[in-house]
C-alpha cells in the first residue's frame, strides 16, 4: 500500500503596519507564504503549491496577495 497525501506549511514572512482594507483601521498586518507540498509516506516530497496572504491583526480579515505584491510590501515593509 503507499500513503500519499499533501503538507501544508505557513511561514511568516513579516509583520507590516499597514490601513486595513476592510476595516480602515491602521494595524499590523502578517504576511505569511502557504507551501503545500506533495508528501509520500508522510514525507513531504517537491512543492505544487504557494501562496500569499496578508491577515489584519484587528480585524482578522484575510487577502490573497500575487507573489509580486508580497514580495513588494515585505520590500516596503523593510524600508520603512
Amino acid at each position: 500500500m503507499i500513503i500519499f497525501g499533501t503538507r501544508r506549511k505557513i511561514i511568516q514572512l513579516a509583520m507590516l503596519t499597514l490601513v486595513c482594507g476592510n476595516c480602515g483601521n491602521t494595524a499590523a498586518q502578517r504576511l505569511d507564504r502557504v507551501v503545500t507540498k506533495f508528501a509520500l509516506f508522510f514525507v513531504p516530497l517537491f512543492p505544487i503549491s504557494t501562496k500569499h496572504f496578508m491577515q489584519c491583526s484587528f480585524c482578522g480579515a484575510t487577502q490573497r496577495l500575487t507573489k509580486e505584491q508580497a514580495e513588494q510590501a515585505q520590500h516596503d515593509g523593510n524600508q520603512g
